[in-house]
């Protein structure tokens, strides 16, 4: 059992319309685009101007035109997520942080996190791409309370835009930009628990979704797409048959890949749609930080007696489920 004490996100300003990648010539009209994927807008950390010049060709480049790093809008999220929590950076006693496409190779990512919040105290990095968020959870709930100090921060940046090909209109009209973070702990209680995870993988099939280093995102769309929705919707068919008394109240947060991928879930598994909660046809796949931030977004909106379940599909080839459940806490 872990406990939930504040989540966060962050946004870059820069956003990447449909009619902004229109204008680019790559073979996708706005609808095209509205009609595929259910995406109307992302956003990015590259100046539209560097994109419309570069197509971003080279990666490297694009880290030295980007407005900012991993650490900075990680940080910026996790300033959210303490403030709900109501604490300060200085009580967090470890970070932990992972990322699809991490800013440095060595030190840890979590290191870069810590530094802008301004604390020292052990960061490491718990990564496995568009999962990292689940994968976090489900270690931290499985360890002995006494390891940990009392809060915890997780964080998750995901700033991808920089990867992307864009004269490549198979991920140019997917992807956007987004961080969140969360305070997390096993000793000090919430009204938001955390009772039941999950985390599995098929590393056989790793080369389906990848970004080399100093390289352009790549996927097997067609096979990913139905991996992501044969997983997700086995996850969440086992959170519902664990939970029949839930059948019609369980909110659904799932992996923010694509607006119809999400919508094909929800109708295998009976999900209606005030209990579907997702951002993606506003920030585009913004890989782990994608339910979370979901969650985040509807942070106001969670109330005693909710039970939300987050599912988390992606590279690796790894799946991901948690269960959540709201209580009045004092």
């Amino acid at each position: 059992m872990l406990y939930l004490h504040g989540i966060g996100h962050f946004y870059p300003e820069n956003v990447i319309t449909n009619r902004f990648l229109s204008d680019l010539d790559i073979g996708s009209s706005v609808e095209w685009i509205e009609e595929r994927v259910g995406i109307r807008e992302r956003h990015t950390v590259l100046p539209l101007e560097y994109i419309r010049e570069t197509k971003n060709r080279d990666v490297r480049a694009a880290q030295e035109a980007s407005l900012y790093t991993n650490g900075q809008t990680a940080a910026a999220a996790a300033l959210m997520a303490l403030e709900r929590a109501g604490i300060a950076a200085e009580d967090i006693g470890m970070v932990i942080s992972g990322s699809s496409a991490p800013d440095v190779a060595s030190p840890a990512e979590a290191s870069t996190v810590a530094a802008q919040l301004g604390i020292d105290v052990p960061a490491f990095d718990m990564n496995s791409a568009c999962t990292s968020f689940a994968l976090q959870i489900h270690f931290l709930s499985n360890m002995n309370p006494g390891a940990l100090p009392p809060y915890v921060l997780i964080t998750q940046p995901e700033n991808l835009t920089r990867c992307i090909d864009f004269s490549d209109r198979r991920s140019a009209c997917l992807f956007g930009d987004g961080s969140t973070a969360a305070v997390v702990s096993l000793s000090v209680p919430s009204g938001k628990i955390i009772d039941a995870t999950h985390f599995d993988a098929k590393p056989s099939c790793w080369d389906k979704v990848s970004i080399r280093r100093t390289g352009h995102f790549g996927q097997d769309g067609n096979a990913v797409q139905g991996f992501a929705i044969r997983k997700s919707t086995d996850a969440l068919r086992i959170i519902q048959a664990a939970n029949p008394s839930l059948n019609g109240h369980l909110k659904f947060v799932g992996h923010q890949a694509n607006l119809g991928m999400l919508k094909t879930v929800c109708e295998r598994c009976g999900i209606d749609p005030e209990n579907h909660w997702h951002n993606v046809e506003c920030y585009g796949n913004t890989a782990t930080a994608g339910a979370p931030g979901s969650l985040s977004l509807h942070w106001a909106d969670l109330k005693h007696g909710d039970h939300v379940a987050l599912v988390q599909v992606g590279a690796g080839l790894s799946w991901a489920h948690m269960m959540m459940t709201v209580k009045e806490h004092s």
